[in-house]
């Protein structure tokens, strides 16, 4: 897969470039508390604006659901951008604006503010177009949505013989993950957490056909465990997933890919910061406790099958890891894959929180902001942001 870039752009002096940013990022108190997807887009907007180029940033935040909602307003988020890029933006209280103030540096208001954005409408993309001569996407985290400023949008400034390009995140993002759909070094082992099997299993389905192992921990490991036949007290099950999970097993079985469960948990009563804690058996859990983090011999295990891999991808946590009872799981696999000498690639919110937490970003090869973006990508799906800024010459 080859992308138009930034390298494919001519002199961008004098001209306004719409740049498509995944501004989505987590507010408390009207400030922005990890400031991550900002820096990330960070070296695109240094290197546009270096050329010469005027900036109209854009964005969406929340699920506002097409409708003006106060707390999910971008104000704090220009804030934010500025202070990381050490320049002023002007944020606007606008999604479309009828005309653009003279700054280096636009940021319009929330785009989902504008029911035609989820829509994909043309309309509304085309009121869009109006606004810059280039259209960059950046917004990783957002091109697997057909929405108008992903979608449409690119293919209005295309069809006008505008440029459309990816961002230096987007390219990065494309080729640190395309590394392990097309050619990743052997062994390539998986690890997947999170609470819902069914948000990962078409990924597990898929990667089955891609791997020599797979680790599974977090909520979503119940499931596996029942359906094998174990007890597992009152942990998140998905009943209605047991047949589909079996089959993924027996798809694993016949490639001879190897599925890790966790052998022991860490269980409680309720998931709290104060909670009692036990160890005990991932299969065996009392009745009135659920499992809410793997335990110390599930860390070691896992450790051991990411130690022989040549290529690790790692996505969600092992367990409730924003209470301190529950994190040692997932702080310890994000340790076992910093030490690992893989290529290693960790993507999804809470695995990257889990990672700057411990202190570990520059021991891991790629950093992925794409969360859903990344999974879908990884099952080889055509994805709506990078499917129209792929270079159609060979």
């Amino acid at each position: 897969m080859t992308l138009r870039t930034l390298d494919d752009l001519g002199n961008l002096e004098g001209l306004r470039v719409f740049l498509r940013a995944d501004l989505n990022v987590p507010l408390r108190d009207g400030k922005v508390t990890d400031d991550a997807r900002i820096r990330a887009t960070v070296p695109t907007i240094e290197e546009l604006l270096a050329r010469g180029a005027a900036l109209v940033v854009a964005s969406h935040l929340g699920r506002p659901n097409g409708l003006v909602t106060d707390d999910l307003r971008l104000a704090p988020v220009g804030h934010a951008l500025a202070e990381a890029l050490g320049k002023p933006v002007a944020a606007l209280d606008v999604v479309t604006p009828d005309a653009l103030p003279d700054d280096d540096i636009v940021l319009l208001e929330n785009l989902r503010f504008d029911p035609g954005e989820e829509a994909n409408d043309v309309p509304f993309a085309g009121k869009l177009a109006e606004l810059a001569d280039v259209y960059v996407d950046d917004a990783f985290g957002a091109v697997h949505r057909a929405h108008a400023s992903v979608s449409a949008l690119p293919e209005l400034m295309l069809a006008s013989g505008r440029p459309a390009v990816a961002g230096r995140l987007v390219e990065r993002e494309v080729a640190a993950l395309g590394r392990l759909l097309a050619d990743p070094d052997r062994p390539f082992v998986a690890i997947l957490g999170g609470a819902k099997i069914s948000d990962k299993l078409t990924v597990v389905t898929s990667l089955v056909e891609r791997v020599e192992a797979i680790a599974i921990g977090g909520a979503m490991a119940f499931t596996f465990l029942v359906a094998q036949g174990g007890s597992v007290g009152r942990s998140l099950v998905e009943q209605d997933r047991l047949d589909d999970v079996r089959e993924a097993m027996e798809a694993a079985a016949r490639r001879g890919v190897p599925i890790h469960l966790p052998t022991d948990v860490v269980a409680a009563a309720s998931a709290d910061a104060d909670a009692s804690t036990m160890i005990v058996p991932a299969g065996e859990i009392p009745e009135d406790l659920m499992g809410l983090d793997i335990g110390p011999d599930s860390v070691a295990a896992f450790t051991e099958v990411v130690g022989s891999a040549k290529t690790v991808l790692w996505n969600g946590p092992m367990g409730v890891f924003e209470l301190a009872p529950f994190a040692a799981g997932t702080l310890g696999v994000a340790r076992a894959c910093a030490a690992a000498s893989a290529f290693t690639v960790v993507g999804g919110g809470d695995s990257l929180a889990a990672v700057r937490d411990a202190g570990l970003e520059s021991s891991f090869d790629h950093l992925s902001t794409g969360g859903g973006a990344s999974l879908e990508f990884l099952e080889g799906r055509a994805l709506p942001g990078i499917t129209i800024l792929e270079d159609p010459t060979p």
